[in-house]
């Protein structure tokens, strides 16, 4: 896959962009010669998504990255994030297409999502008043770990070394749902690994972000943390820890979590995965999710076209599972 083109350029208008500023996206007007917006989908601290149409009249997604208040240098960061990781195919990450660069923002085409998990999360909640079924969960994390264990190993090519990236910033919102998969989103943050463990500066959303982040350092299982995370909300509709305060202070150390929403059998797979001791955690953020769901009563499995599902442990799989445990012991002796 080719990466995306990035392309500088003052947005279209009536005006000279340059000379009025930043440009401000809305319904109709023209960023770019042959995109038109038609409607917002979505808004952050730093970001608003709009849909629109493209040259060919297809229908994309516009991602505006706010740059009017971070340095150049920041600005050029995400944007080598974005195209690194762009490089990389993976059915479970979101395509990007092109990327621009406007007065005042970072500009993305990608593809149209349906909505993001934290969108299914709040029609759960605001709707039904209940968490998403626990299998439904499991199948879009257990896409959502195939896309982390892909982008964290370290098999990728940067600046002449082999090496994995932490994605910096899992959560609901950048888990987006198309069709039937679940697609990681949101590079902009991505962070190459030559080692398993590198100075960084504090990033990502802190309710989401492990406790190395904090002390300025990511790790290989970071992702894995904000992932469980991100398990445990979804679930139960709860953090498992209080938020952080807005400014967290040098040394800052969260209590240890409180799981208590869940049953206590899977309670012991999200500690793992929590531990504030990054090696402690799961080798693989697929083995994690796998682990969960087992202590759930669930287990993902494919069909013959590698379709994937969750569904409950049947009792042949029960049965296998007993069997290679005593195969196991039966070795060990």
């Amino acid at each position: 896959m080719n990466p995306p083109r990035i392309r500088k350029r003052p947005a279209s208008g009536t005006r000279n962009a340059i000379n009025a500023g930043p440009y401000v996206p809305e319904a109709g007007t023209e960023p770019f010669p042959g995109y038109r917006l038609l409607r917002l989908r979505g808004r952050g601290g730093f970001a608003t998504v709009w849909e629109a149409v493209n040259p060919a009249g297809e229908r994309v997604a516009l991602k505006f990255m706010s740059a009017a208040n971070t340095s150049s240098s920041v600005t050029a960061r995400e944007l080598r994030s974005i195209q690194n990781i762009q490089k990389l195919d993976h059915p479970y990450l979101l395509r990007h297409h092109q990327v621009w660069s406007i007065p005042g923002s970072i500009v993305i085409g990608m593809d149209v999502a349906d909505a993001s998990l934290l969108d299914l999360f709040l029609l759960y909640a605001d709707d039904f008043h209940t968490p998403i079924e626990p299998a439904k969960v499991g199948l879009y994390l257990f896409m959502a770990a195939e896309a982390l264990d892909f982008l964290n190993a370290r098999k990728h090519s940067f600046d002449g070394r082999t090496v994995g990236f932490q994605h910096g910033d899992v959560k609901p919102n950048n888990i987006l749902l198309l069709g039937d998969k679940a697609l990681l989103a949101d590079y902009g943050l991505a962070t190459p690994m030559h080692s398993s463990a590198v100075p960084c500066a504090r990033q990502g959303t802190m309710e989401y972000a492990p406790p190395e982040v904090f002390a300025g350092v990511l790790a290989d299982t970071s992702d894995q943390f904000s992932l469980a995370v991100t398990y445990y909300l979804l679930r139960t509709g709860a953090f498992p820890y209080p938020a952080p305060p807005k400014t967290v202070p040098k040394g800052y150390t969260r209590p240890a979590p409180d799981l208590t929403l869940l049953p206590e059998a899977e309670r012991v797979p999200i500690y793992r995965a929590l531990s504030p001791v990054p090696q402690a955690r799961f080798p693989t953020c697929v083995e994690f999710v796998t682990t969960a769901l087992k202590a759930a009563g669930l287990e993902p499995v494919r069909d013959m076209l590698g379709r994937l599902a969750v569904v409950p442990i049947s009792a042949l799989s029960a049965a296998r599972s007993k069997l290679a445990r005593v195969l196991r012991v039966d070795a060990a002796g």
